[in-house]
């Protein structure tokens, strides 16, 4: 019957209507009671090739490219506008005119940096080199550290000022440490390539070498200091707030006022000092260090900041490293995506702005309020049953619900530009103006009320985020576009995809780690004990069950890293699914080529997760991403539910459908 069910299929799972599953891609010699996933996207996993210049391919790879072709159109025509442009689209299309001459680009070389790369030449003491660590912040050069804005995890109405560890080069800490020959040879390769940016720089070849080493060394020392991936998660771990006095006391040895005000920093008697533990590293690193390391250190953040915004051979040689090496990309995207992306990332309400008009008309938000509004429902309901809810846990679950604001598809008031002087000279400045704007107008931010109206993803950004600490959710008007949303589109397919997306990212309200921010955002724990044991012995079962996933024979899931990520797709599932049933609730259940509503949701969730990935992505991804990968995304959560082998007709004993004993239950 099954295999009659995807003949009929075969050419098209939603006749006549936009943002259909590509349902070609099945592969109909695979069974959905052994490997949904392979099932829905075996045709299209054989078939489709990774493009050159990715990574990694697949549903939202597709969504972004066509996404960028969309934000194309848009900034060449703004460019064209010459006297008639408005003042947004002048902005819009004179950085992007700016980042397509590539003449202009080549005249320039590294002339624009030059200033930069002679105050750090200068510099003599540690005192002088915190300083610049501050002053490279004013241009959004992430060196030693991280410093902003954010909201107080104990005050939420107001910001508060933030430093936090950062200043590495490789992706994250365990990069510098781990002793598998894969890391050693990526670490040799990172040292090469540090070396290989001094020499276009124009240093000798003795002085990149040793600079290269220097970096290394000193990147090392910062990295022992740092949190893990895993330790970052806990929200007590990255929150001690101090006076001034306290964080001398705590860290003797960095001179805070002086670098919060080469920083730029408005007056403030207090801070987030994030993670004491690497202050006091980096403080130890400024005393024991010499200034020459520092210089090198400092010189390759700035050159490894801009790279991408300056000469072919810089450009190039960014790309061979953190492209090729650390991700296996095969080529270059093309210039005018990448000028696209960081036009987007410099200046994202203005470009929005034009965005929203040609590409998110008013019946998308309406339906996107429909179905939003039919997962909250099913959120409730949930709420309401939860076995390892005590009935204490229960009521604060149901008021922070009650209290979580969702937004969707742009900001109601969009953000002023006016001070931001964009022209066509060099690129590189553009860069630079629009990234010092952006970090005044964030440390503007510290002592004032939060904005609640303000959005912290852009228009045009493919994502959907969970905000605890201001309990909110946000679906940029990218993110609802076909494949994953279309208000033309079947219900049991929107469900199936942006559906399980919000109600995936609704769950982070109320779970591990929702648990330790309240209705109003605060950091509190707001779980009774028995509620929270009970929840960690069901946690502990999707551990285990990611713990056992094979990406390789070498390679396995770490359960612990993806725990969250984890927990989120099995109640983003459930919940998403009793939504379209609600949404369905007496409406005739209609089979769409041979599949019901209930195969189509479950089919759609498993086509928006399709991936392909090169070896070095797909191991970096499991290395540093809390998000599994794609297959056991897929498989992992759907066999725990009963609502899919109902679906699918799955057998006990068939590997889509886990014993009950095995079975993790947690929404």
């Amino acid at each position: 019957m099954l295999k009659v069910i995807i003949a009929a299929a075969g050419l098209s799972l939603l006749a006549g209507a936009r943002g259909e599953i590509a349902s070609a891609g099945f592969n109909p010699a695979v069974k959905p009671a052994d490997d949904f996933y392979h099932f829905v996207n075996g045709g299209w996993l054989r078939d489709t090739p990774i493009p050159p210049e990715y990574s990694q391919w697949g549903t939202s790879n597709e969504l972004r490219q066509a996404n960028l072709e969309s934000l194309h159109l848009l900034v060449e025509r703004a460019s064209a506008q010459g006297n008639d442009a408005s003042p947004i689209e002048q902005k819009v299309g004179d950085f992007y005119a700016s980042g397509m001459d590539e003449a202009a680009t080549v005249d320039a070389g590294s002339l624009p940096l030059a200033f930069e790369f002679e105050r750090i030449t200068a510099l003599e003491t540690p005192a002088d080199v915190l300083g610049e660590i501050g002053h490279l912040h004013t241009l959004g050069v992430s060196a030693g550290l991280e410093f902003g804005s954010a909201v107080d995890a104990r005050d939420t109405s107001r910001e508060i000022a933030e430093v936090r560890q950062g200043g590495l080069g490789l992706p994250e800490r365990e990069y510098y440490f781990r002793d598998d020959e894969k890391s050693r040879t990526l670490r040799n390769q990172y040292v090469a390539h540090i070396d290989h940016m001094f020499l276009i720089l124009g240093d000798t070849d003795q002085n990149a070498r040793a600079g290269a080493a220097a970096v290394m060394r000193l990147e090392t020392v910062l990295a022992r200091g740092s949190l893990t991936s895993a330790g970052l998660r806990d929200p007590y771990a990255s929150y001690h707030k101090v006076s001034l006095a306290d964080a001398a006391a705590l860290v003797p040895g960095l001179d805070w006022p002086t670098y919060f005000a080469k920083a730029g920093a408005p007056a403030f008697t207090s801070f987030n000092l994030a993670h004491p533990d690497y202050f006091r590293a980096l403080a130890a690193a400024l005393a024991q260090t010499p200034v020459a390391d520092w210089k090198s250190y400092l010189r390759w953040h700035v050159i490894h900041a801009f790279a991408p915004y300056l000469t072919d051979d810089l450009v190039n040689e960014d790309f061979h490293f953190y492209g090729e090496a650390l991700a296996g990309t095969k080529r270059i995207p093309p210039r005018w995506l990448r000028v696209v992306t960081t036009v987007d990332a410099a200046i994202g309400e203005a470009l929005g702005q034009l965005y929203v008009a040609d590409y998110f008309p008013p019946e998308s938000k309406a339906r996107m309020r429909k179905l939003v509004g039919d997962v909250r429902a099913a959120v409730r309901d949930r709420l309401g049953t939860l076995e390892w809810m005590d009935e204490t846990t229960r009521t604060r679950a149901l008021a922070k619900l009650d209290a979580l604001t969702v937004k969707i598809g742009y900001p109601d008031t969009w953000s002023d530009y006016d001070t931001l002087t964009i022209d066509r000279g060099p690129y590189v400045l553009n860069v630079l103006k629009s990234n010092a704007f952006g970090v005044r107008r964030d440390l503007r931010r510290i002592g004032q009320p939060v904005d609640k109206a303000a959005w912290q993803l852009t228009p045009a950004t493919l994502s959907a985020a969970y905000d605890p600490a201001r309990n909110e959710l946000v679906l940029p008007a990218a993110i609802l576009q076909p494949p994953l949303f279309d208000p033309k589109a079947d219900d049991a397919v929107n469900y199936g995809a942006i559906g399980v997306i919000v109600a995936r990212e609704l769950t982070r309200a109320f779970d591990d780690p929702g648990r330790h921010y309240d209705e109003n955002g605060n950091l509190e724990d707001w779980w009774t004990p028995a509620s929270a044991a009970r929840f960690r012995q069901r946690a502990a079962g999707i551990v285990s069950q990611f713990d056992a996933y094979l990406v390789y024979p070498d390679l396995p899931v770490n359960g612990e890293l993806t725990e969250s990520e984890n927990i989120a797709d099995l109640g983003g599932v459930k919940l998403a699914y009793a939504a379209l049933e609600q949404a369905l609730a007496g409406q005739p259940r209609t089979a769409i080529g041979g599949l019901t509503p209930e195969q189509r949701f479950f089919v759609s969730y498993a086509s928006a997760l399709k991936t392909k990935y090169r070896t070095q992505a797909l191991r970096q991804l499991v290395a540093t991403d809390p998000h599994s990968p794609s297959l056991f995304r897929c498989n992992g959560p759907l066999s725990n539910l009963e609502e899919f082998a109902a679906a699918f007709s799955v057998p006990p004993g068939a590997p889509m459908r886990r014993a009950p004993a095995e079975r993790v239950v947690i929404w």
